[in-house]
This record gives structure tokens, sequence and C-alpha cells, in this order.
């Protein structure tokens, strides 16, 4: 599942763009939302390596998909490192989409030539500073309200996880599809380091 999130945030080491072009892609917003997941997920299989923790970040709101600031901020965590591909080079929201897609596919290119420390170092040029607030992962104990220390078994992650679900679904009223991709990310982080999952 893709979290999104919005307002757009964007990361603080990266300037944003003075002008923006139009650009010759040829896509929907949800044309470029699709392949941006794909290519995510052929970068996740073709490296070995998990994607984590992924949230879209834009303006796009529910009837609006064209925002004055058409900005789109990927975070995720790959191979131990927090990433963030900004792309507010053009003026629509699926133009900025569509790039972040075919600079995923130039590190999966930098895979197929190259070699995983490779595109480890091309990323280290994405990584990010700590997510902004309303990004930065919490851990699974804080997610589903747990303590630090208590003794937790897979039947009460299973049993909490049933009753937040309800919640935080984002057919529910305040819930919503950041939380819901949250919990089900601390869920299978829970049940990994408790012995319950097979990860």
């Amino acid at each position: 599942m893709t979290a999104s999130a919005f307002p757009l945030v964007w990361p603080e080491t990266m300037p944003r763009a003075k002008a923006r072009e139009k650009g010759q892609f040829r896509t929907t917003l949800a044309g470029a939302l699709k392949n941006v997941e794909g290519s995510l997920a052929s970068f996740a299989r073709d490296s070995g390596k998990k994607i984590e923790g992924l949230v879209i970040s834009s303006n796009v709101t529910l009837g609006v998909n064209r925002p004055d600031d058409p900005g789109v901020a990927l975070w995720f965590t790959w191979d131990g490192l927090q990433v963030c591909i900004p792309v507010d080079r053009y003026s629509s929201v699926e133009a900025n989409l569509q790039a972040i897609h075919h600079v995923i596919e130039a590190r999966r290119t930098e895979l197929r030539h190259g070699t995983l420390a490779l595109v480890r170092a091309t990323f280290q040029g994405f990584q990010a500073l700590p997510a902004p607030a309303g990004l930065r992962k919490r851990s699974w104990r804080d997610v589903m309200d747990f303590g630090p220390k208590s003794l937790v078994t897979t039947g009460d992650v299973e049993s909490r996880f049933k009753a937040l679900s309800k919640q935080r679904h984002p057919d529910m009223p305040g819930g919503s599809d950041v939380a819901m991709s949250e919990l089900n990310s601390a869920k299978v982080e829970a049940l990994r380091e408790i012995g319950g999952g097979n990860g």
C-alpha cells in the first residue's frame, strides 16, 4: 500500500525550482502513480532489499489534482537508508511523478550494469535528513500503543491491530491511508521482532 501525505513535505537540503516547464510526458496522475509504484517494486525485487515506509508527499487532495505547487517528494527507507526523491521541475504533479519514475528506473539500470554498492553510493545523494515530524517513522510499539517495555505476544499484536484498524482505516472517520499504512508496517515489524512473522 502506498501512503500519501498532504501537504507537500520537501526535504530541507533540496532547493525548490525557480521556474517550471511543461514537460513532454504523456501520462495521467493515476498512470504516473502506477509507474512509480511499479518501478519501486521492480527496484526492490532487483536489489533484493525491501522498500519500507513509502510515502508520496504532495499537495494533491481529494478533489484537487492541480495544486498551485506541483512538487512531489517520495520518501522511503531502502537498505537502511532514509531516502527522499523530490522533483518540482515540471508544472504538473503527474509530470513530476513520472520524472521520479525515471529516476528510479535509472537506479535499476545502475543495478543491472554495476553493483549494489554503486546504487547505494548513488542513493547517498538522495539520503534525507531525519524526515519531518509528519513523516518520521515511529516504532511499532508507539504506533500500536504498546509501552516500551511491555511484554507483547503475537496474539496481542493481532488483537491490537484489529482494534486499531477500525479507527485508522481510511473509510473510518478520522482514519487515513497514511495512518493505515503506518499500522500495517508496524504489525509486520512487531511480528518479525517477536518471532511471529516470517519477514
